[in-house]
């Protein structure tokens, strides 16, 4: 899947909900955040388009995350800051054992402004 395929259909599920996903420990409600596959020293967040592709990915060392909602609105106020800080990039609807689609976070950003609805 070439990367506007990939960045157009996460957007297109997006865009009707205001919302995307992202897993939290149950317990410390720490975001699950991992090594990038594809650049060295950097950690990559991964969100996906639905509930259910999220919760997929709730097994094994994952096992005591939930999925939990992100609205649009909130990353642009509360998420963008603090991940630019860190130097963490987005994997788009992140696929275990797959080529995992890594996007800058400033990218990731403008195209979801495009869609936000205020």
């Amino acid at each position: 899947m070439s990367t506007d395929t990939t960045v157009k259909s996460f957007l297109q599920q997006v865009k009707d909900t205001q919302e995307f996903w992202a897993l939290q420990d149950k317990n410390s409600e720490d975001w699950v955040v991992l090594d990038s596959v594809n650049f060295e020293n950097t950690e990559v967040m991964p969100l996906w388009s639905t509930e259910t592709l999220a919760k997929s990915h709730c097994v094994e060392e994952w096992a005591d995350y939930v999925p939990a909602a992100i609205s649009v609105a909130d990353w642009m106020e509360f998420w963008v800051e603090d991940l630019l800080e860190d130097g963490v990039i987005i994997g788009l609807n992140w696929q275990e054992n797959e080529d995992c689609f890594e996007l800058e976070l400033p990218e990731f950003t403008q195209a979801l402004a495009e869609i936000e609805t205020l």
